[in-house]
């Protein structure tokens, strides 16, 4: 049985721009735009973990049903 943690460090690369963008742009004086660059970080990472799940389900079924 393989593990892959590639999601997991996917997911740690999306978090971890946005946190150095969002430091940036607050250092500016662009805070408007540090937290609208938050948010959208923070929806790409909810969009991967949406999808990992799904695929979770998918193989849960597969194992289970026997399909």
């Amino acid at each position: 049985m393989d593990f892959d943690l590639t999601p997991v460090f996917q997911i740690g690369a999306v978090g971890f721009i946005t946190a150095i963008l969002h430091t940036v742009l607050k250092q500016a004086g662009k805070e408007d735009i540090a937290h609208w660059a938050t948010l959208v970080g923070f929806i790409i990472v909810l969009y991967m973990v949406a999808h990992f799940i799904g695929d979770l389900f998918s193989e849960v079924k597969r194992v289970f049903l026997f399909n």
